[in-house]
Parts: C-alpha cells; sequence; structure tokens
C-alpha cells in the first residue's frame, strides 16, 4: 500500500504520429507503446494523434523511437499548445493528388486498350503486350510506392495493414498479367468475348485491375485526406480569431506595436474600432460593442465599458478601448477553448474501442480468407486463373479504413461544429453521455436567469410619475454599492435620467439608504423601514410584487411613500422557447435552486418548468440528483456557480455556462459559451445527431464488409469493381460524417 501512495502520477505525453493509413495502422502503434513499461497509451486515426501516460522515467523521446521502431513516423507535440499547423497535412494532400493525377491519365487508356484488345482479339498487334506494361508500370510502381513501401515495414515489423492488401494485390494483378503475357500467351483468349465479359475476366491479364485498384485507393486516400483536413477546420479557424500584433501603451502613453507574443500580464493595451482583442483583460478607459459571434455564436454585440472583462479574439465594433492584460498565451480562454476542442478530438469513444479491436484482426483475417478463397475454387476444379481472380478480389474488397473512421471522424467533426456553436465538448465520452439522458435539471441563478439584479417594475402614487420617481430614487442609490442600488442606478440611466446630486448620504445598513436631491428628502429602502405608513395601495402593491418572488422596495420624498419599486433577477431571452425545445426531445426538465419557492415558482411559471425545487443548499441538489439516478433516470445538469460544481460532476452529463466559476467549468462535461439557454438543446441536439451518423457509418462499415467479401470470395466481383468498391466506402463514411458540419439545429 505505501508503494501504491508514493507512486508518483504519470506524466501526459502528446505524440503526432504520421505514416498511418488505416485503423490497423493506430492500433500497432497503440499496441507498440502499451508494451513499454507503466505506459498507457490511446492512438487517434483519424486525427494522427498518440496520447500517452507514462511515469517519469520515460520520455517522449523514448516513445517516439517506439513509434519509428514500429514503422511510423513521431515527434511530441505540447499537451498545452494546441496541433494546429496544417502544413504536414496540406504536403500529404498535394503527394497523393500527384499520384492521382498520372494513375489517372494512364489508368483510363490502359483500360480502354485492354477492353478493346479482349474484345477484339484481331486488333492486337506485334507488342501489343508491352504497350500495356508501359502504361501499367508507371502506376503499380510509382503512384502505388506509399502503399509498397507501407506493406514493407509492416512485413519488417510482423504486422499487416491495409497498405499490405493493396499492395499484395496490386503486385499479385501486376506479376500474374506479366507472366501470362509473356511466358503463358496461350492464356490469353483468341475469340471476342463481349465487352461486359471482357470487364469481368480481363482474358485472364489484369494490369487494367492492378492500375484501377491503385487509382481508386489513391483517390479513396487523397478525399480523405482533404475531408480530415476539414473536418479539422473549426479548430483552425477558432486559432485564427487571435491576433497577430498588439498596440501595447508605454509608461509614457506612447503606442507601440509589438507581435502578441511580447505582451505581459498586466500590460495596456488600446483596442481601436474594428481590431481584434488581443488578449482577456479588463477595460480600464473606454467603452465599446463587442462582436463575440465567432466564439459564442452570439450574434448580438455585447456593450462593454470601464471595469469591465474582454476576451480575447473578440472583435471591437466602435469606440477606442484601453485594457490591462489579466491572462497571455496558453492562459486565455481562447486557448483553453482550442485545447478542449483538440483534446476532444484525440480522445476515444467506447464504441471507437470495439471497432479498435475488430480492425485488429481484421487484415489477417482477410489474408485467410483469400487464400480459403483460391484453395477453394482450386479445389472445385476451376483453373488458377479463376482462383487467382476470385482471391485477389477478396483482397481488393476488403476495407479496415471505412470501419477504422466511423467513429473518430464523426466526432472529430462534431466536436469542431460544436465549437463554431459556442459548445465545447470536454471528451467523446460526453457526446455519448447524451445517447440515455431523460432529465434535464437547469439550475436559476446565473443559469435561466442573469443573475443580476434588474428594476422590472414601478408603482407611483398619484400626482407622481414613474420617470420622475426613478430618478430621485436613483440619484441616492448612486452613493450605494448595494445589489439593488445597482438595479436602480441602471433603469434610471436607461430612462435618460440625468441624476442629480445627492447630499447627506446615509446607508441604513440591513433597510435601505437615504439622502437630499434638489432640497427634498428621499428615502428608498425595505417596507420594514416605514413602520406602516405606506399607503395600502402602495402596500397592495407590495404584496402583489412579493407574490411574484419579486423584491419590492418603497420610496418616500419628504416622509410621504410615492412609489413602489420592484426588482428581480430577469429570465434570459430565449429561455421559455429552449425549455419547450427541451420538451420536444422528449426530455424532463426540473429548475433546482437555493431561492425561496416564490421567486423560484415565479421564474419556473415564466419559462414554462413545472417540476421546482427550491431553498436548496449545495448537498442537497447533489442528494437529488443521486435519488434520480438511483430510480433509473439519466440526469444532465446545467449550471454555472460554485455551489454548482459538486452537482455538474455527479450528474451523468454536466453542462456549464461558459461565464460561470471556474469550478463548475472544471466540474462539467460540456461548456456552453454562449450566454443563452438555446445552446443546451443544440448541444444535445448535435450529440443525437453525431450518434445517428455514427451508427450510419458503423452499418455501412460492417456492413460492406459482411456482404462484399462473400461475394468476391464466391468469384462474382471483379477485381476491377472491388477496388472501386473498396475506395468509395471509405469516401462514403467520411463524407456521411462531414454532413454534420451543416447540421440544422432546433
Amino acid at each position: 500500500m505505501t508503494d501504491l501512495a508514493l507512486r508518483p502520477e504519470p506524466t501526459r505525453i502528446s505524440l503526432a504520429v504520421t505514416g498511418m493509413t488505416c485503423a490497423a495502422c493506430a492500433n500497432r502503434v497503440e499496441r507498440r507503446l502499451n508494451r513499454v513499461d507503466g505506459v498507457t497509451a490511446s492512438v487517434n486515426y483519424a486525427t494522427g494523434v498518440a496520447t500517452v501516460d507514462a511515469p517519469e522515467t520515460v520520455s517522449a523521446d523514448d516513445l517516439c523511437a517506439e513509434v519509428v521502431a514500429a514503422g511510423y513516423g513521431a515527434e511530441p507535440v505540447s499537451p498545452h499548445t494546441p496541433r494546429l499547423d496544417s502544413a504536414p497535412e496540406a504536403v500529404a494532400v498535394r503527394d497523393l493528388f500527384r499520384r492521382l493525377v498520372v494513375a489517372l491519365v494512364l489508368f483510363f487508356p490502359l483500360a480502354d486498350l485492354s477492353v478493346m484488345f479482349a474484345t477484339v482479339p484481331s486488333t492486337r498487334f506485334t507488342g501489343w503486350q508491352y504497350l500495356l506494361t508501359a502504361l501499367a508500370l508507371p502506376v503499380v510502381a510509382w503512384a502505388a510506392l506509399p502503399f509498397h513501401r507501407k506493406a514493407l515495414s509492416g512485413a519488417k515489423n510482423g504486422a499487416a495493414s491495409m497498405d499490405t492488401l493493396v499492395s499484395v494485390g496490386v503486385l499479385a494483378a501486376t506479376l500474374w498479367s506479366l507472366d501470362t503475357m509473356f511466358l503463358h500467351p496461350d492464356r490469353v483468349g483468341a475469340a471476342a468475348v463481349g465487352v461486359w465479359q471482357a470487364i469481368w475476366s480481363s482474358d485472364s491479364i489484369y494490369l487494367e485491375v492492378a492500375a484501377g485498384v491503385t487509382t481508386f485507393v489513391l483517390a479513396g486516400r487523397y478525399f480523405e485526406a482533404k475531408a480530415k483536413r476539414a473536418a479539422g477546420g473549426a479548430l483552425r479557424a477558432l486559432a485564427a480569431l487571435g491576433a497577430r500584433e498588439v498596440s501595447v501603451l508605454t509608461r509614457d502613453d506612447r503606442e507601440m506595436r509589438v507581435p502578441i507574443g511580447e505582451l505581459v500580464e498586466g500590460q495596456r493595451f488600446v483596442v481601436r474600432p474594428g481590431e481584434t482583442i488581443a488578449t482577456d483583460g479588463l477595460v480600464l478607459t473606454g467603452s465599446s460593442s463587442i462582436d463575440a459571434s465567432a466564439m459564442t455564436g452570439e450574434s448580438l454585440p455585447v456593450d462593454i465599458g470601464p471595469g469591465m472583462e474582454v476576451v480575447g479574439g473578440t472583435t471591437a465594433l466602435t469606440g477606442r478601448l484601453v485594457v490591462a492584460a489579466a491572462a497571455v498565451g496558453a492562459d486565455t480562454k481562447l486557448s483553453g477553448m482550442i485545447r478542449l476542442v483538440e483534446q476532444a478530438q484525440t480522445g476515444k469513444a467506447r464504441m471507437q474501442r470495439v471497432a479498435d479491436r475488430v480492425s485488429a484482426v481484421f487484415v489477417p483475417i482477410v489474408f485467410a480468407v483469400a487464400a480459403l478463397t483460391f484453395a477453394g475454387w482450386l479445389l472445385v476444379g476451376a483453373d488458377a486463373a479463376r482462383a487467382g481472380a476470385a482471391a485477389l478480389a477478396v483482397l481488393v474488397v476488403a476495407c479496415p479504413c471505412a470501419l477504422g473512421l466511423a467513429i473518430p471522424t464523426a466526432l472529430m467533426v462534431a466536436s469542431g461544429r460544436g465549437a463554431q456553436l459556442g459548445i465545447f465538448i470536454k471528451g467523446h465520452q460526453a457526446l455519448e453521455a447524451t445517447r440515455d439522458v431523460d432529465t434535464v435539471v437547469l439550475d436559476k441563478t446565473g443559469t435561466v436567469t442573469e443573475g443580476a439584479m434588474s428594476l422590472v417594475a414601478v408603482t407611483a402614487a398619484d400626482g407622481w410619475t414613474e420617470d420622475e420617481v426613478v430618478r430621485l430614487a436613483g440619484a441616492v442609490e448612486s452613493a450605494s454599492e448595494h445589489a439593488i442600488a445597482a438595479a436602480v442606478v441602471a433603469a434610471a440611466r436607461e430612462r435618460g435620467a440625468a441624476l442629480p446630486e445627492v447630499e447627506s448620504f446615509a446607508a441604513l445598513p440591513g433597510l435601505g439608504a437615504r439622502g437630499v436631491v434638489e432640497g427634498r428628502t428621499v428615502t428608498i429602502g425595505r417596507p420594514t423601514l416605514f413602520d406602516g405608513r405606506a399607503p395600502q395601495a402602495m402596500n397592495r402593491a407590495v404584496r402583489q410584487q412579493e407574490r411574484f418572488g419579486r423584491t419590492a422596495v418603497l420610496v418616500a420624498v419628504d416622509d410621504t411613500v410615492v412609489a413602489v419599486l420592484a426588482v428581480a433577477d430577469t429570465v434570459k431571452p430565449g429561455a421559455a422557447a429552449a425549455v419547450a425545445r427541451l420538451r420536444r426531445l422528449g426530455l424532463r426538465t426540473m429548475m433546482l435552486t437555493g431561492d425561496n419557492a416564490y421567486a423560484a415558482q415565479a421564474v419556473a411559471d415564466e419559462i414554462g418548468i413545472e417540476e421546482v425545487v427550491a431553498e436548496l443548499l449545495p448537498e442537497g441538489k447533489v442528494e437529488l440528483i443521486a435519488r434520480m439516478q438511483e430510480q433509473g433516470r439519466r440526469v444532465a445538469m446545467v449550471g454555472d456557480g460554485i455551489n454548482d460544481g459538486a452537482a455538474l460532476a455527479t450528474a451523468d452529463l454536466g453542462m456549464a455556462v461558459g461565464a460561470g466559476t471556474d469550478v463548475a467549468i472544471a466540474a462539467a462535461d460540456i461548456i456552453l459559451v454562449r450566454p443563452d439557454l438555446g445552446a443546451v438543446s443544440d448541444a444535445i441536439e448535435l450529440a443525437h445527431a453525431t450518434l445517428r451518423t455514427i451508427k450510419g457509418n458503423l452499418v455501412w462499415a460492417f456492413g460492406y464488409n459482411i456482404v462484399a467479401i462473400p461475394i468476391a470470395a464466391l468469384g462474382s466481383l471483379n477485381p476491377l469493381i472491388a477496388g472501386a468498391t473498396m475506395a468509395f466506402s471509405s469516401f462514403f463514411v467520411v463524407s456521411n460524417s462531414l454532413r454534420l458540419r451543416r447540421v440544422r439545429l432546433g
């Protein structure tokens, strides 16, 4: 026990792995890394990232050496700095494109000539074999060279992959054809057999099959690589939000333009209209409207002023700001969001591990089936050409790529789409957790409501106008720091009132405040402050507002009560529509709060929630969620405060609003950066759409191989058509996943 207690925590190391071409490659790298003592590794084929938990005795260089020994490339990347450089991916795409173009240019005349020579033997001229060979060899030797290299590397390490299947198939078809044309010309038929029959049999010459398989696989790899880059586009778009340069203020208030990397915490910098805010900070002077749509998905600009926080990556629309940098580099909210997206994309879902286990044994099984197919055809009396064609079709048609891409590609696209919508998913497990969620529990303050008091109703006595009462009350409250005072002052300013000076101000702790305004004594406070001196009409107004769960205060001028002001934490815009969407999704909704029952019920009635539990302590929220789970319910909790942290961690799915506390954000599975409650239903709908896409991908990936391999083994599938089908399977899975980039929610 002592040894376990003293054992140090493993170090998280991320490796960018290159050279993987299918799920079997990822499995090989993962197994190789996991053989290192004390190492736990997970390799994601779709993202090309290995996430390794290793003891201190194992370095990143040691791990890279293991990957290289397995026949692949690797380099460490910082887990704190997102891996955004797409240059290696771009180089790989360009190389695939060049090879594909060469293969296409040579394949089509090769296919045409092969069909012509097979259907019309009289067109065969002296040296026709050399012409076909000249067209085929550049394709099967140079265009297919990446497959041969990977197959050879795998063979040296005693492993097989998708490249092994392709390479063996292409080489077998080529060697058989060369042997037939130059050493056994008697195999080549002398009579026309018809176009379709020629395409199907190729008269025992498979050069067009070898070139066609190479072309189709290259096309599949090319579109797959482009799609994977597109899937990571959301991550690069987030990174592009960051400013490259910033105008800092020197001690003598001169502006100096410097690279963003030279900005330090606490330094002042200037933001002009149209500029991107360089980093997170606190506004010192100036005011502006801020466009945060690129980060939060919220289309409406937000007005900010002195003393308010701004987030790096947002854009100032109006006004000049002077901001003090509060965080720089990897500590900014933008960097944190990018890390969340990348971590979500590099993780593995439970379903993916099942697919990985299948992929790990897939290639050896295919080789066994191909060998049995060849032997079986020979046993039933078929010639070697027929048996070889069937075995070749089995090798070519099998495709573990679709299986390996079915889940991670969909999850990668979904996490990127979520980032565009202001929904940051911490891991694939969060998406999976939404599958069974049937109850959504909402915290009230800061989640359903704005979390700040505002003036919602004014009842003025005869002879007084609402504007005049609010102006006088606002003048007195401008000298106070109470939350109710801030709400009254804000309302007075929104009404365009110029607040007069207050004299002889006196705070009345727990009761209210008093001051002299324009020669009159103005008092504002709770009803108990006035000892029953308020008129009956004012008392009725107080009771009515309290029934709505609002806080009512009286305003008196020269000792005469002239108005009732009601303040409340207002419901966020769109909250009612968001709750209605959750119900349409078949989810039960509930609101929990530590507030009094009247206030809670008033908010619940306004947004359409039927189940409310009020006056709960933090531990009470945890106990309630635990009881629901014991009853078989799957609970999603949405909150923002410190007191929500335990409940978020207890729930099956925790969602924290992005403006919440660090405790809530750390405990949650999904972070909702958008301020509106509609992000909750968006997150759930996105998860459901992702799971539907994954199921479709898996049905195709498994179904394709289950159907195609037996058809090929029975000799009913030409190797050329098998190659096209195999390439299409991967293309289908990736394209189906990319539809999530355009998924419509709501």
